[in-house]
């Protein structure tokens, strides 16, 4: 059911561009061969590439019970995903003791990382221990470093795989956060049994147990044993009742850092999201007065910005799932169903607390629900994710990656899913902030830039349709240039190596030029 509201009384549409000190926001698609289509998934960085593991490879659940959830559908394997180079490695998780090889095909598990160590917490999928599909009652920590060479080398995995069982921990479609040492692990649920929308007691049955809490803990780590220390918990029924949400590490106005919970399903009375948002600071847990957030509600890839020079906090939400969005003519619609959206929204809290929500852009298609964001190492960064937006310098900024989710083929499909509705995502989009004053030319594919990392070694080949002279250079951020690779190439083909130990850890451009042609990859150290 669709209703039409008043434009005016709810939010704007547009964003002015002063929100980016001028700078447009700019999805770039990049494609990596051999990418897995993943939703739902955890994930962890180190030295620029990523760890994906959990989560699912098919599309939306179904509502049947004994199509719902399918043990088919879980992720069976590990990977490494370079998105400079655009290799992918996997390992499958067979080769796992059966207790971590089961909880780490389960989806919606809570994860971050500390260090180079990634964390993961719950998560909800058929366990064949059990005969029946459950909350994972485990804490698991993985070697990053470890685990991502022997991944990349074919070598064993399990060394690098450590867990402890704490009923606590069980938990799936919440959100888990570090801060000042301490893990918080926010709303969720316990769900054990098979999914039924007709409700707990109809066909097989199901328990389900919405945690209603924040927990807040330390995790013990030598790097032999795991222990969950100076453990605190608060409950709040009312307004913590909330799971496959978004929750972002915040700025607020006095300086301090916290999180804030936003929206996320369901409501006691009806099947329709919260519409309100929670602060957590400390513990400290409020609602925020006021506001309503009415985009972007279901959890999607999403990033949060702090302007030092304005003391303003943004949170941007990339498509997913909400009950409102913007039609072709700029009316706000209600679609008390829930649908689909290809909304890319934006929350700022401004210096004196107060919260206005706005329509920044659009997703290429209904993507985003259970997707990712994976920030860009190399832009100025808070230790839990923020990015540093007065620290920004050049024409063009590199956010991050938005990696995977659900990709639907219409909005509303929860009530005709027959599971090739949608599907789960390969697709990576880089989030670029771009000074729309720089002339920015068609794209051209007729040369091919590829980066091979060996060691403290970059190798760059150049191929492709290169007429002519054309030099070839490493570019800082700023767009500096920080070696001269060649001055006058020639010839269809020609290979360079670039020495990253003479480099500072950060982003870097190949750039190519031929006469007026211009082409760049891009690189971290």
């Amino acid at each position: 059911m669709k209703h039409i509201l008043s434009l005016a009384a709810f939010l704007p549409f547009f964003l002015s561009a002063q929100y980016f000190d001028g700078r447009q926001l700019v999805l770039e698609e990049v494609t990596v061969p051999g990418m897995p289509a993943l939703q739902s998934f955890a994930w962890g960085q180190h030295d620029g590439q990523w760890f994906l593991i959990g989560g699912r490879t098919d599309g939306l659940h179904r509502r049947q019970p004994p199509f719902a959830f399918l043990a088919t559908g879980n992720n069976l394997s590990a990977y490494v995903v370079d998105p400079v180079s655009h290799q992918v490695w996997s390992s499958p998780l067979s080769s796992l003791p059966q207790p971590l090889e089961e909880q780490l095909q389960s989806t919606n598990m809570e994860f971050e990382q500390r260090d180079g160590t990634l964390y993961c917490v719950g998560g909800y999928g058929y366990s064949p221990t059990a005969l029946d599909h459950i909350t994972y009652p485990n804490l698991t920590a993985i070697d990053l470093a470890g685990v991502m060479d022997a991944i990349r080398n074919s070598q064993p995995i399990a060394p690098f795989f450590r867990q402890l069982t704490d009923q606590r921990m069980e938990v799936t479609g919440g959100q888990m956060r570090l801060l000042n040492d301490r893990f918080y692990l926010v709303g969720g649920q316990r769900f054990i049994g098979r999914y039924n929308p007709m409700g707990p007691n109809q066909g097989p049955g199901f328990i389900q147990e919405y945690t209603n809490a924040v927990r807040r803990f330390a995790i013990d780590d030598d790097g032999v044993s795991l222990a969950i220390s100076d453990y605190w918990g608060h409950v709040d029924t009312v307004n913590l009742h909330r799971r496959d949400y978004n929750m972002l590490p915040q700025i607020f106005p006095d300086g301090e850092e916290g999180f804030t919970a936003f929206t996320g399903v369901f409501q006691y009375a009806a099947d329709v999201p919260w519409l309100n948002t929670v602060d957590i600071v400390d513990t400290n847990v409020t609602v925020v007065p006021v506001f309503e957030q009415l985009l972007n509600q279901y959890h999607s890839a999403h990033v949060g910005l702090y302007d030092g020079n304005t003391n303003a906090m943004r949170s941007m939400f990339f498509g997913g799932i909400g009950r409102y969005y913007f039609d072709g003519n700029g009316n706000l619609m209600d679609d008390i169903n829930v649908p689909f959206v290809n909304t890319i929204s934006l929350v700022q809290r401004n210096d004196q607390g107060a919260m206005l929500e706005s329509q920044i852009g659009a997703m290429p298609a209904l993507l985003g629900a259970s997707a990712e964001f994976v920030p860009w190492p190399g832009t100025p960064q808070t230790a839990s994710g923020i990015m540093m937006q007065h620290l920004f310098v050049g024409d063009t900024i590199v956010l991050g990656h938005v990696v995977g989710g659900i990709e639907s083929t219409a909005g509303n499909i929860f009530f005709i899913n027959t599971g090739v509705q949608s599907e789960a995502s390969s697709r990576i989009f880089r989030v670029l902030l771009v000074d729309p004053t720089q002339s920015v030319p068609a794209p051209d594919t007729s040369v091919d830039i590829r980066l091979r990392r060996a060691g403290d070694a970059l190798h760059v080949t150049i191929g492709g349709g290169m007429t002519g002279a054309y030099s070839v250079r490493v570019l800082d951020t700023i767009g500096r240039t920080v070696q001269v690779l060649a001055e006058h190439a020639q010839g269809a083909e020609h290979s360079f190596e670039v020495d990253l130990q003479g480099l500072a850890p950060g982003a870097y451009m190949v750039e190519v030029r031929n006469g007026q042609r211009l082409f760049t990859e891009r690189f971290i150290r």
